[in-house]
């Protein structure tokens, strides 16, 4: 018996190459960079491509956001988002941008859900035993099995009219409904009013001015394909507070669990650009930091707060003495005046100061980048020039305070509190109340910057 060899000829594999894309991110100050993306990059993954491209420090607060400027509309754009599939609803003619700038209150409902639910706003579709706290409400959005109810007046744009109508509303997750009569919530009173499964909640920058709306807290339903304002279903809130819990139980319904997931595991990218392929720049948290003493002849460990804060001080205190002696002209007769000069200006190289810019300007920066307790920002006050103010978050409104300068024996101070709390200048008037309250209603968190790519 012969045996005889027989070839085998294997398929061909044929290497999967992904497609990429190049897309253009705008910051705050109008400056864009250009990035080659794959098609499956997520909104968190472009997140991390700029944060490591422009060395930021990644505190999980950087957000992409798509802005519709033809329509005045602007929405987050979730980490879990697939970048290109936001660009291919996008019209031939339309000039709408990505944005890369930080929103604080992008999951600050996690934390402090008791300030997104107003307990006005909210009832149960079941009868409950007790109270229920904002965080069991929260629970409930993230069940598929229960839910609770958002509900209150809101002002509604009429189909094709340019007039709006002030109407009680109710949000189930079935969708969002309107009452026919009244606050009545029988079944045979409410009409559907949208569903927000194949639409995206936007909200509305310039309501009043394009759409002639009551207030400025407006927000819309959008269908997720291109579509001009006729295919809108425009709302607007008489506060923000109401604005804000509408907009978060929506996305609370539209996402679930998915949103949970985003603030708890922030570096699950979908794509190559996820934290498995790009090392991302480590950034130090403050818990991991501790107070040295190196003053005697061994280091130690200062393990008592009150010391380690006293300390912090004077160390600030003597690096920002010697910083301003190298500003003065060392030897001259006049150093100590240029060195107060120095002082008087040396807080505009930071990044919470923002020179002249208006007050509204000031409250649309804010509101911009979260409004969460202690966001701020300190600009020239434009009714007194020799003054600054300092604009700030606190409960879900932004309040402003005067820094007034106060003269004493030929030096200038900074004050707060009618001269009770003294600052040389606006650096040392910050820092202490980034970890004091003092006469704020809370601490300073979180500065506003303006940031270039």
């Amino acid at each position: 018996m012969s045996l005889s060899a027989r070839r085998v000829t294997l398929p061909a594999i044929t290497p999967i190459v992904l497609q990429k894309r190049v897309i253009k991110v705008y910051s705050e100050d109008e400056t864009s960079r250009a990035l080659e993306v794959p098609t499956d990059i997520t909104a968190r993954d472009v997140c991390q491509l700029l944060i490591l491209k422009n060395h930021y420090i990644d505190d999980h607060s950087w957000t992409l956001f798509e802005h519709l400027p033809h329509l005045g509309l602007e929405r987050t754009i979730e980490d879990h988002e697939l970048v290109i599939e936001v660009l291919s609803n996008w019209g031939m003619e339309e000039e709408n941008k990505l944005y890369f700038r930080k929103n604080y209150a992008k999951y600050e409902f996690f934390k402090n859900p008791m300030y997104f639910f107003p307990e006005h706003m909210v009832s149960f579709a079941t009868e409950t035993n007790g109270e229920i706290s904002p965080t069991q409400i929260l629970q409930m959005f993230l069940s598929s099995s229960t839910y609770p109810e958002i509900h209150g007046f809101l002002h509604a744009k009429e189909q094709g009219k340019k007039s709006w109508k002030k109407i009680y509303f109710l949000l189930r997750r079935s969708g969002l409904y309107f009452s026919t009569k009244g606050t009545s919530k029988e079944p045979r009173h409410l009409q559907f009013f949208s569903e927000f499964g194949n639409s995206d909640i936007y909200v509305s920058l310039t309501g009043k001015k394009k759409h002639g709306a009551p207030t400025n807290c407006g927000f819309c339903f959008k269908p997720n394909r291109a579509g001009g304002p006729r295919d809108l279903r425009m709302l607007c809130a008489d506060e923000e507070q109401s604005r804000t819990c509408w907009v978060t139980a929506l996305r609370l319904l539209k996402y679930g669990m998915q949103l949970y997931q985003n603030y708890m595991h922030p570096y699950q990218g979908r794509s190559g650009c996820s934290s498995q392929s790009i090392s991302p720049m480590r950034s130090i948290s403050e818990n991991s930091l501790v107070a040295m003493d190196f003053s005697g002849q061994k280091s130690r460990v200062i393990e008592n707060p009150t010391e380690a804060l006293s300390v912090a001080v004077e160390e600030g205190l003597a690096w920002r003495k010697k910083g301003c002696l190298r500003l003065g002209i060392h030897g001259s007769p006049t150093a100590s005046s240029q060195s107060s000069t120095a002082n008087m200006a040396i807080h505009q190289s930071q990044p919470w100061f923002h020179h002249k810019i208006s007050r509204d300007e000031a409250q649309r920066l804010i509101v911009q980048q979260g409004l969460v307790d202690g966001v701020f920002l300190v600009r020239d006050s434009q009714s007194n020039p020799k003054t600054f103010v300092l604009s700030m978050s606190h409960g879900q409104k932004i309040k402003h305070f005067q820094i007034i300068p106060v003269e004493d024996g030929g030096e200038l101070f900074h004050t707060l509190d009618d001269g009770h709390t003294r600052f040389t200048d606006l650096i040392q008037l910050v820092e202490f109340y980034q970890l004091n309250k003092g006469v704020l209603p809370c601490k300073l968190r979180h500065y506003c910057a303006r940031i270039a790519l």
